[in-house]
């Protein structure tokens, strides 16, 4: 992302960079030097409008990829914790059915 990110400001730089430099170096009209820049700045438009549409997929392509992964260790802590909660739950019935013993024979006792 950083490296797109620096292409696109680097674009930007060039084109205000060389619309400078034409202007300043033209050997033609003010109206046709106006014209060129117009068409260069179109150019560039159309390159950065591109080079934006790449990131944006690119971004939305990583973000897809990474909701996958998240929603997949999700689902396994939630598989890891059930078993767990499942021997608790049986551990604890084994020991509620040693108490319910103990406790049957001291009620004999007294």
């Amino acid at each position: 992302m950083s490296n797109n990110g620096n292409t696109v400001l680097g674009i930007l730089a060039g084109t205000a960079v060389g619309a400078v430099l034409g202007i300043l170096f033209a050997p033609d009209k003010g109206s046709v030097t106006r014209q060129k820049i117009a068409d260069e700045a179109a150019a560039k438009r159309d390159i950065i409008a591109t080079k934006a549409s790449e990131i944006r997929d690119t971004l939305g392509d990583s973000i897809s990829s990474q909701k996958e992964n998240l929603d997949h260790q999700v689902e396994s802590i939630v598989s890891n914790a059930s078993y767990k909660a499942e021997d608790v739950i049986t551990t604890l019935e084994a020991k509620l059915k040693d108490l319910k013993a103990r406790n049957k024979n001291l009620q004999k006792k007294a």
